[in-house]
């Protein structure tokens, strides 16, 4: 007997598998998955076809937190954070035109992975990470100018990884460790 179409189990889609990799990431990120374990759960995340195949690979991790999502946004003129301000988990900074400076330094980082999304027309942009951060920025596109990093020459153990991300069209990305 051949299964009609409701029988079948559902698909799942690109969002579903996305947020599978992202949860297997941030668990090896937070020492919970050896690299074998990781590798071994990618593969099924990405090649599973079922909602209950990709629970299946996410078995025993620990409980998702809330994800915090923050949007800033300017049409024109400047956006700027620093002094003592909570970064949430995910940071959206959109802006046509203008300046962006975005010092996390003395900033509370709760999570070990922050991922800023920047959406950015003209005008330059400063970040300035904490010094144990590890930085990571192979995901951003620069259309004009290219991005300005120098890795510190020595790096402790246990910063916050920021993952820098998005488009930005005409303009510079600096990006600084904190000098204390």
């Amino acid at each position: 007997m051949t299964a009609l179409p409701e029988d079948r189990p559902p698909l799942i889609g690109e969002e579903d598998r996305d947020s599978a990799v992202r949860r297997l990431r941030e668990a090896y990120a937070e020492g919970h998955l050896s690299h074998d374990e990781l590798d071994e759960r990618l593969h099924r995340v990405l090649t599973a076809k079922t909602p209950s195949e990709l629970v299946s690979a996410l078995v025993s991790l620990p409980a998702e937190r809330a994800a915090t999502t923050s949007t800033i946004a300017a049409a024109g003129g400047r956006i700027q954070r620093r002094g003592v301000w909570r970064v949430p988990r995910i940071l959206k900074v959109e802006s046509a035109f203008g300046r962006v400076r975005l010092d996390l330094s003395r900033a509370v980082i709760e999570h070990p992975v922050v991922d800023i999304e920047l959406q950015l027309g003209t005008g330059r942009a400063r970040i300035t990470v904490p010094r144990d951060a590890i930085v990571e920025y192979e995901d951003l596109y620069t259309g004009w100018k290219d991005t300005r990093y120098k890795a510190p020459r020595s790096s402790r153990p246990g910063g916050p990884t920021i993952r820098i991300r998005g488009t930005m069209g005409f303009g510079r990305l600096k990006i600084r460790h904190a000098r204390r």
